[in-house]
């Protein structure tokens, strides 16, 4: 009588290691999650951590009196009362756009039109 290839000691062992995987299935894709955010997480800090050093530094510029002088004139337009002091206004740039009447015309207008062409009414 031959032997058969699957045993039910064979069975009982890929039943085992059927539950042993399916057990640690979802630790582990909950640990592969987990490390996806900790490393988004260091990222966002690495990127924080830039931003605070540069900030730092724009602060320490800001101590100086020569630069909070040179902000107010050129934010706040404050000058020393011995000065006179001017303000050159632009007038704005013109635009010469070749806009044509079906952009100006809005979507509804020109969907109207195209129905009033399509039943061949003439327009109004």
């Amino acid at each position: 009588m031959p032997h058969p290839k699957f045993t039910g000691r064979a069975a009982m062992l890929a039943i085992v290691l059927c539950a042993i995987a399916l057990t640690l299935a979802y630790p582990v894709r909950q640990y592969i999650a987990d490390r996806r955010q900790l490393d988004a997480l260091a990222a966002a800090n690495a990127h924080l951590a830039i931003q605070v050093k540069h900030m730092r530094a724009e602060a320490q510029s800001l101590r100086s009196p020569t630069v909070i002088e040179q902000e107010a004139r050129d934010d706040l337009h404050m000058c020393f009362p011995s000065q006179v002091c001017y303000e050159v206004i632009f007038p704005a740039a013109r635009h010469h756009s070749s806009t044509s009447a079906a952009s100006v015309t809005p979507w509804y207008g020109r969907l109207w039109e195209s129905v009033k062409a399509a039943d061949g009414t003439p327009h109004r």
